[in-house]
């Protein structure tokens, strides 16, 4: 049986094209200070932290070291890294908590995508025999696995259209997202086209930013917060690497991750999911069909469509699921990461009030 862990705060910065004031200790320090301060620690209470971002987005080799300076990492602290979205740090510190010496952790990531080369950079994490000397980019990808998407019959160029219209329109109640409010759906559908079937209001605005979570568990999450988001379930599973070598049009590691973490227990109040395309929700929801009820509100928060911080954006939707039910605006929420190109790596969470 797990140790119950509950997410007690979360804190994140705004989503903006361009963040030229601040290098990374600067993007962690806010965001960790305000996550801790909502339920009254400091960092001394903090039993261990872990980190997320990505090393090839800042250009240089270990500039997560550099964020450290934001905890004040002397004396000593129990710390760790992923070189991935800030949710596999959290899951990291679910695990760690399991062992039963600490009470509390932190999780936090961060991302500048405007310091260099977007592209280029999300060139360099596919395979390196076969793909990566192509040069394709993430969105070249996302229109092949849209075309997919259209092709099979999951959905229309109108559909898509109407998911990016809900998402951005959605985050006009949201003081952090970058894209906020849209057009109709119709007037979408003449804008050109990026890469076909893909226009700019099928994909996800580059964005700089941060975010950060508290777990504590067992008893002492009561003690701090009114409204815990307890982590009822959580998995993550991973598929081929190779494009070729698995359906674009379904994601069987969502599927098998939301039966891990406990989704096909019945529908919930809220989904967060991270969709960058408006093709990838269409998937996406098809692998976590169980969460949705009549009344289930899919990304109240606007999503990666209208916020897209990389290595931050997972993180965020752990975040925003966990708020909702902090402020009393649902009871369960299932939240969703995903890693990699078209959907390579997924991790679903199941919280609870």
């Amino acid at each position: 049986m797990n140790r119950p862990v509950a997410i007690v705060s979360f804190a994140q910065l705004p989503s903006i094209r361009r963040d030229q004031e601040r290098q990374e200790a600067e993007l962690v320090q806010p965001v960790v200070a305000e996550a801790l301060a909502a339920v009254g620690l400091t960092r001394h209470d903090v039993g261990f932290t872990c980190s997320g971002s990505c090393d090839y987005l800042i250009g240089r080799p270990f500039s997560f070291v550099s964020a450290l300076d934001a905890l004040g990492g002397w004396p000593p602290i129990s710390e760790s890294h992923v070189e991935m979205d800030g949710a596999w740090a959290l899951y990291e510190a679910w695990i760690r908590l399991q062992h039963d010496d600490i009470d509390v952790a932190v999780a936090y990531s961060f991302g500048k995508s405007s310091a260099g080369d977007l592209p280029a950079v999300m060139t360099s994490q596919l395979d390196p025999y076969y793909l990566a000397p192509l040069g394709p980019d993430a969105l070249s990808l996302a229109a092949l696995q849209a075309r997919a998407v259209l092709d099979a019959g999951l959905a229309t160029e109108r559909d898509l259209a109407a998911i990016a219209e809900r998402n951005r329109n959605h985050a006009t109640s949201n003081a952090h997202a970058q894209v906020v409010g849209s057009p109709p759906a119709a007037e979408l559908l003449g804008e050109p086209y990026l890469a076909q079937p893909l226009r700019k209001h099928d994909c996800p605005p580059i964005s700089d930013g941060a975010a950060a979570v508290v777990l504590v568990a067992g008893d002492r999450a009561k003690e701090l917060c009114e409204r815990p988001a307890w982590i009822r379930g959580i998995d993550h599973r991973i598929e081929a690497h190779g494009l070729g070598m698995r359906d674009l049009t379904a994601s069987r590691s969502t599927e098998i991750a939301a039966v891990e973490a406990g989704v096909g227990e019945g529908p919930v109040d809220v989904v967060e999911l991270h969709a960058p395309f408006t093709a990838q929700e269409v998937v996406l929801r098809k692998a976590l069909a169980p969460a949705f009820g009549p009344d289930t509100v899919l990304n109240p928060s606007g999503g990666a469509l209208a916020a897209n911080p990389m290595m931050v954006a997972g993180l965020i939707r752990l975040g925003e699921a966990a708020a909702r039910i902090h402020r009393g605006a649902a009871s369960t929420a299932v939240a969703h990461a995903t890693s990699g190109p078209c959907l390579q790596h997924n991790l679903v969470a199941v919280l609870g009030a």
